[in-house]
């Protein structure tokens, strides 16, 4: 059996004879070391040689060192070259490289018409990238009519094959029902085959599946190894939801000073939620010493990225004066940038420093403005201020009914105040009939809730209903203990 030095002279000899195919064989040969010592100078002479006799693969090889820059100077319109001489002898490498020059428009005019027909060439040929490209263009509908059924059609191919991309793609358009009837479970059988060949981002979207039982039985177990294996990689997204298993002891033991270095790792990247994460632990104390001003730090990072969360916790700060000087005129501006992005918290407050006339000149239509939004939201606090409004006649015309209506939602929600507003309102008898059980019954549930005023008016209400002999029931506060058991 011949030796690798002795295989290499003798292809040497043919390629100096003028076989073309050892010429390409040589600079193979130098360029990996094989049988000679590895000569990159070497190795790009002999593709030269072989290329302009036309040799395919040496031509391909040519345009991956132009478009690269390797040993050559750098040189986007030869690597076309050279591509499509390849190209056009049918080699798919080639095409596929030849197709994403065009979608790039590296060294050619930008071109996805000419992308797809090139991609199109290499992956009939069954070349896994070319149909992966081919799938993302279809999906896109860039250089062809955006049809989804025909981008699961090549990425299905070029995901059989082992390529990573398309795996995470087809898993993407089960998740979401593109192209493909919606289906978790095949969603998550294709995130797996990506993952377990190291992908970061189908290793963290496989942890979220786990996580959420999408597709999986849930186990927060799985769910923080896969998350681990991402963030190990550096994906910002594991990062932080590792952090967030270490916060709350999910699937490992809690541990806040994990949660810190995940979320830390996470933020360093710019990840948003990372940096409000961290903040918050800088704020409470949680895995690091207290720090206001470390905590500011965080939240004003992720909120000049235009995170509303963010932007909400710096408004508070600056409203509080919690590791900066306080400034209401600083904390109506982030709550109004929180709040236009639909924020509801922020919303609820931004109405609230209107409705004070703190940072803001007073102004009870914006309070009502702001008030709604939130309210409309789902925002306790919201609710039971805007039905304050409506009972008072503040900002919007008095309507005792609409009070009632949101005090009723936010009592449903568990705010012990609208609790003890509902008991006001049956006990006048406005927007409702006048019901002293009823009242009892709300002052009851608020003063459970720790509503001190309640327990007074409930004394007294219970004093004068025994002085005029009535009785009370219980069938209602029966009725509104699910909502509080």
């Amino acid at each position: 059996m011949s030796s690798p030095s002795d295989v290499f002279n003798d292809t040497l000899n043919a390629a100096e004879q003028g076989d073309v195919e050892a010429q390409f064989h040589v600079g193979q040969m130098y360029a990996s070391g094989y049988g000679v010592a590895s000569d990159d100078v070497q190795a790009t002479e002999w593709f030269h040689v072989a290329a302009e006799r036309g040799h395919a693969k040496a031509q391909c090889n040519l345009g991956w060192l132009y478009r690269t820059g390797r040993n050559v100077v750098q040189d986007a319109p030869k690597a076309v070259e050279w591509y499509r001489q390849a190209a056009q002898q049918g080699e798919p490498y080639a095409q596929s490289s030849l197709g994403a020059m065009y979608e790039a428009g590296q060294g050619v005019a930008q071109d996805d018409e000419q992308a797809v027909q090139w991609f199109c060439r290499a992956a009939e040929q069954g070349y896994a990238d070319a149909q992966c490209r081919l799938g993302w263009l279809y999906w896109t509908g860039r250089g062809a009519v955006q049809n989804n059924e025909r981008a699961v059609q090549w990425f299905g191919k070029a995901a059989e094959q082992g390529n990573i991309d398309a795996q995470v793609a087809l898993g993407t358009m089960y998740q979401h029902g593109q192209g493909v009837a919606q289906d978790d479970k095949k969603a998550a059988q294709w995130y797996r085959k990506a993952a377990e060949q190291g992908d970061a981002d189908a290793q963290c979207t496989l942890g979220v599946m786990y996580r959420e039982g999408r597709g999986v039985a849930q186990d927060n177990v799985q769910a923080a190894a896969w998350y681990r294996l991402s963030a190990e990689q550096g994906d910002a997204n594991a990062q932080c939801n590792l952090g967030n298993m270490y916060a709350f002891g999910q699937g490992v033991a809690q541990d806040d000073e994990q949660a810190v270095y995940w979320y830390h790792q996470s933020a360093k990247q710019g990840y948003v939620d990372a940096q409000c994460n961290l903040g918050a632990m800088y704020q409470h104390g949680r895995g690091v010493a207290q720090d206001d001003e470390q905590a500011v730090r965080w939240y004003r990072k992720a909120a000049e990225q235009g995170c509303a969360t963010g932007q909400f916790n710096v408004a508070v700060m600056y409203e509080n004066g919690r590791g900066v000087a306080q400034d209401d005129e600083q904390a109506v501006r982030w709550y109004r940038l929180s709040a236009e992005q639909g924020y509801a918290a922020a919303q609820c407050h931004l109405g609230w420093m209107y409705d004070q006339g703190r940072g803001v000149a007073r102004d009870e239509e914006q309070a009502v403005h702001w008030y709604r939004l939130s309210a409309e939201l789902g925002h306790v606090n919201a609710q039971c201020n805007l039905g304050v409004m409506y009972e008072n006649g503040r900002g919007v015309a008095q309507d005792d009914e609409k009070a009632v209506a949101w005090y009723h939602q936010a009592a449903q929600r568990g705010s012990n105040v609208a609790l003890y507003n509902m008991g006001e309102m049956y006990r006048r008898g406005r927007g409702v009939p006048l019901d002293r059980q009823k009242a009892l019954t709300y002052y009851g549930l608020a003063c459970d809730g720790g509503i001190k005023q309640a327990c007074q008016r409930q004394a007294a209400l219970q004093q004068e209903s025994a002085e005029e002999g009535v009785t009370v029931g219980k069938s209602i506060k029966a009725f509104f203990s699910k909502f509080f058991s």
